[in-house]
């Protein structure tokens, strides 16, 4: 008899980034603050976690998050947060400080800007348990928009990633990672970014999957959060 999927109940948001193109385009806020049909960023990706049933999360700020501090202290006393206020290097150090202070269990990291309905999220969860315990498991997407898009190619038969990286592929990455608890981090190895390390684990030979999700939006433009509020208008019509 096979044993049943793991559960996934420890969550974690990376939420330390700059928000630089949106500051350029005249968003004053900390990114994890700019609002979405009305509500910040950091409010969505807490409530998709609340829709997956994880109230243990990590979450990492950068040190000009103050008010996102206070904002969690008014808005998240239901959940068990766990915050980390650091400014990091790169999206690569934010990613590991998050996963290491979650080791020893199954997990979920979501970028703060990665937009999804709740639903989206709770499928994608779901979906990511079912895979072997020791994968890391990545949320892609068919829908690509973004300047920079990390490429992945999928196996079609099994969802594995066959390669991540370079000028194309069939799917981007969505910002959404399903961890094992003990994923693979080398000893003395930096990486410039976390699409850097990414790179790495498959071409190492660890075990990758790809879990589509349909409806995802990367913030970081304007006309991002325009795409995100479609998004959310079409959820709400649909509930």
């Amino acid at each position: 008899m096979t044993d049943p999927p793991s559960p996934i109940r420890r969550g974690g948001i990376i939420a330390a980034g700059a928000g630089s193109r949106l500051r350029a385009a005249g968003w004053a806020l900390p990114k994890p603050l700019v609002p979405v049909a009305g509500r910040p960023l950091l409010a969505h990706v807490l409530d998709n976690f609340r829709a997956a049933s994880i109230a243990r999360i990590s979450i990492i700020l950068n040190r000009r998050g103050g008010d996102c501090v206070d904002w969690l202290a008014a808005h998240a006393r239901d959940i068990d947060i766990d915050l980390v206020v650091e400014t990091t290097p790169s999206s690569f150090a934010s990613f590991r400080i998050v996963a290491r202070r979650m080791a020893g269990a199954r997990a979920v990291i979501s970028t703060v800007d990665a937009w999804i309905p709740n639903n989206g999220f709770r499928d994608f969860v779901a979906r990511a348990r079912a895979f072997p315990a020791q994968a890391l498991v990545l949320a892609v997407t068919e829908r690509v928009d973004d300047e920079k898009p990390l490429w992945v190619t999928l196996d079609g038969a099994t969802g594995r990633v066959r390669a991540l990286g370079g000028a194309a592929g069939d799917h981007a990455t969505a910002g959404i990672y399903a961890l094992p608890a003990d994923l693979l981090f080398p000893e003395g190895v930096g990486f410039a970014s976390l699409r850097d390390y990414l790179r790495f684990v498959v071409d190492s030979g660890y075990p990758v999957y790809g879990v589509t999700v349909p409806d995802v939006v990367d913030v970081d433009r304007t006309v991002d959060i325009a795409a995100a509020e479609h998004l959310a208008a079409a959820e709400r019509r649909g509930a």
